[in-house]
Parts: C-alpha cells; structure tokens; sequence
C-alpha cells in the first residue's frame, strides 16, 4: 500500500481500517506517503481517531507477526533519515527488494525521484498539492450526492488522469522512468506509488506495478501464495461505508 496521507482531510482511512481488520498477510509493504506532513505543516495538526485506528491496526498486525516494511515518500521524507532502522517487526528502508512466491525479484521504492515536477521546481510541487486540494474538495462534495442518489463512489481525478492527454503523458513519462530504473537495478520488476495511479503491466522486460493510494482510489496490491499480483479497489469490494459530512474545517482549503 502507498499514499494513504494520515494527517490529510481527504484520507479513507475507514475504507483502510475495513482492508487491515479483513487481510491477514506475511509482509506488509507500506511504500511511501504514509503520513502527510507536508500538509499538516502547512494546515496544521489533523488527526481524527480513525486515522489513530490506521496506526494502532498496522502495529498490532507487526506485534503479530507479520513483517512490516515502510518505504518513505516524498510527503513523510524526514523517515528517509531513518534508512535501515528496525523498531522489532518494523523496518525502514528507502529501497527494498522483495522476492515473490515464484521468484521473481521486485525493487520497492516511493518514486518520487522520477517525478520530475517534484524534482525540478518546489513551486510547482506546490501549486500541484494545491490544485489537488481543490479538486479533492469538489470530489467529497459529488460522492455525497451521488451517495444520496445511489451511485457508486467514483473519483474526479482518476477520471482526468485517463482522460486530459498531458496527464496521461506524464503518467507515460513517469512508467518509463521508473522501469529503467527497474533495468539499471537488475530486477524482474519493481512496485512503486506516488502518481496516485493503480496497475500492473508489463512494460518490455519489467513489471510494473503501482499500488495506488488511499486518497482517491482506496487501492492496494497483494501478492497470492502462487506469486500471482493482483489489485484490489477496496471501495468497490466493500459496500460503501459511512462516510463523515463536509464541515466547515474541511472547506478552509485555501
């Protein structure tokens, strides 16, 4: 799982909190944008119990047994200071390299580094996440009719993404980037998140998969005992769950 953004007005974490109490798993890949703290030091302090309940459910899977591996992003890189700590059955690493069921060896990392909006200019780093705010905004508000209405959950951004041809190609753009990256690493594939984008594909020689996030989607990939890669759309698999009222602290994105 990537990009679940704890600290963020627009995390699922009920959806995420659902996936964690049904999946019983030996590794647990957190790869990236876990917490926000790009947000809450620009908007302050955000935390709800549900986001508490992410926490105490994802240690409570480490303490039994399963094997916890967080790979920061960009938006919780102060962790990248920590590459190589282990806290028991928890460990970070900005890079990790996981060995599926039928061996296939798979580079694990965040990817913001192939972001080139990201590497080259703050400021429009900046302006994206703020842009981002607005149309994530507007999405709480359209599901909230179209709950109301009976329509299923369904996402603004993905829609765009699919749609406008310079956000496709710099989906295009970023693929490439981190299958080379996958090439120069001598791996069979490599697993990453960031562009907020679910799919495994294979791209020449690598497999490429991106787990998607917990913003938008409510996407994770698990891995089946055979090796098989799957992706799971968690709000699609569970009947829609309440969801909290727009309240007048949501709407102060600005």
């Amino acid at each position: 799982m990537s990009d679940i953004h704890l600290g963020y007005r627009g995390c699922k974490a009920e959806y995420l909190i659902d996936f964690l109490d049904t999946v019983q798993c030996e590794y647990l890949f957190l790869v990236g944008d876990i917490f926000d703290l790009w947000y809450m030091r620009r908007k302050g302090l955000y935390w709800p119990q549900s986001h508490n309940d992410v926490i105490r459910k994802i240690l409570g899977k480490a303490k039994h047994g399963t094997r916890v591996v967080y790979i920061p992003g960009n938006h919780d890189e102060d962790f990248r200071e920590l590459d190589g700590m282990v806290f028991g059955n928890i460990s970070i690493h900005n890079r990790y390299i996981h060995k599926t069921a039928d061996n296939k060896r798979l580079l694990m990392l965040h990817g913001d580094e192939f972001d080139n909006a990201i590497r080259c200019s703050k400021l429009v780093a900046y302006l994206g996440e703020r842009a981002y705010d607005v149309l994530l905004y507007t999405n709480r508000w359209l599901n909230a009719l179209r709950r109301r209405l009976g329509f299923p959950y369904w996402s603004i951004s993905t829609f765009l993404k699919s749609k406008v041809k310079n956000a496709v190609n710099v989906i295009h753009d970023f693929e490439q980037a981190v299958a080379h990256e996958a090439r120069r690493a001598g791996v069979d594939g490599l697993v990453c998140g960031h562009i907020h984008h679910a799919e495994i594909r294979q791209i020449g020689d690598v497999l490429y998969c991106n787990d998607g996030d917990w913003v938008e989607n409510c996407t994770a990939m698990v891995e089946h005992r055979d090796g098989m890669l799957e992706i799971l759309h968690w709000s699609d698999v569970v009947k829609p769950l309440k969801q909290h009222p727009v309240t007048d602290a949501d709407k102060k994105i600005a």
